[in-house]
């Protein structure tokens, strides 16, 4: 157990007035335990009460590991006999003297499987949504953090650069995906934070595009969004570029996004909000006509998962601080046409933002 991440835990716990926190398998767990459970037809469940004491409920077969970190007294296992699933929630909760209490979960994660067990040992107790508490246990990373960010990107440029180092003219979206895969494995990603995005062309115009069986031709565009893992910590990056020459409307829109990213790299600083390095990216946009056709926020938050708080929306209002680590991702998409989008990762520094990304920004024509 880390016990500096577990004694941050339970001081927001009590700062939320919440009297429990139940996690299941995920980044939160690993986060807290260094153990990855799988997430299965078998509940694995961590709860956790507001003055430390814990249990942990799950499969016998997930003891061995579990013991590395719990004490017996903390482990309660069952069998693969599913009647006797609830039982052994019963009783791991009454260890606790949980009864009419509030007890948090990740709404984002925390399954009806889990739900219902947790409600059947405690029928008087009320289950909320924690994830305020969650994006906060999580969201300032450390040195050690940050600088694994820095190796899952180092990664994924050089894999991307290893993938378009033969024409690309002449493959699929799904080949290049592939060939991209392969290449972020080579260099020695961890599990993929999310499959890459390969666009060409009218496809390119979907931010979330998935790749598909079409040519890239010259005289379009090709985008790739894509990322890769070291030690757990994820990269997110997004590059566009040009397939031989293109319309000179692609190149204008490509430096108008090229001018919106570093404004919004150039923007994130200690004391500010989320919402205002939105403002500033979208602020170019919108100056030079195309603000319609900017369809998503700014970025988000970056970690052991690819999307985690803070989110970065005009809205958001939660203030900027050093160790917070974000994408920034403007991008201009005209329908039926084509799309631009350049996305960095950027760490909130002391007197400003640095980006943990360096690939060139502008749209460089490749074959």
């Amino acid at each position: 157990m880390n016990l500096q991440r577990f004694e941050k835990l339970i001081r927001l716990m009590n700062a939320a007035n919440i009297d429990a926190i139940a996690v299941n398998p995920g980044y939160s767990l690993r986060y807290l335990t260094n153990l990855d459970f799988h997430l299965m037809e078998r509940p694995t469940v961590m709860v956790i009460r507001n003055d430390g004491k814990l249990v942990i409920i799950l499969p016998k077969l997930e003891s061995t590991r579990a013991e590395k970190v719990f004490s017996k007294d903390q482990i309660f296992t069952f069998s693969d006999n599913p009647s006797t699933w609830n039982d052994v929630f019963i009783s791991a909760l009454s260890s606790l003297n949980l009864s009419k209490n509030t007890i948090g979960v990740e709404s984002t994660r925390l399954r009806v499987l889990e739900y219902q067990f947790l409600k059947n040992a405690l029928p008087e107790s009320k289950v909320i949504a924690a994830d305020d508490v969650f994006a906060n246990f999580r969201m300032i990373k450390d040195e050690s953090e940050v600088n694994k960010m820095k190796r899952a990107a180092v990664i994924a440029q050089t894999a991307l650069l290893e993938t378009i180092k033969e024409s690309v003219v002449g493959k699929t979206e799904k080949e290049l995906a592939s060939l991209l895969t392969i290449n972020l494995l080579k260099q020695g990603s961890g599990e993929l934070p999310f499959p890459p995005i390969v666009a060409s062309g009218a496809n390119s115009a979907d931010p979330h595009a998935t790749p598909t069986d079409r040519i890239i031709n010259s005289g379009e565009l090709l985008l790739f969004d894509w990322g890769a893992s070291y030690e757990g910590y994820a990269s997110d990056i997004t590059r566009t570029f040009a397939v031989d020459e293109v319309d000179p409307a692609f190149q204008q829109i490509a430096e108008i996004v090229h001018k919106a990213n570093q404004a919004g790299i150039h923007s994130g600083k200690p004391g500010v909000t989320a919402g205002s390095v939105d403002q500033s990216t979208r602020e170019i946009i919108n100056k030079f006509g195309y603000g319609e056709y900017f369809i998503h926020r700014t970025g988000h938050g970056l970690g052991l998962e690819a999307h985690e708080s803070p989110y970065i929306f005009a809205e958001n209002t939660q203030i900027l601080e050093p160790g917070m680590v974000f994408t920034i991702e403007p991008g201009i998409y005209l329908p039926r046409k084509g799309g631009v989008r350049i996305e960095d990762n950027v760490v909130i520094t002391e007197d400003g933002a640095i980006s943990l990304t360096d690939l060139p920004r502008e749209l460089i024509k490749i074959r």
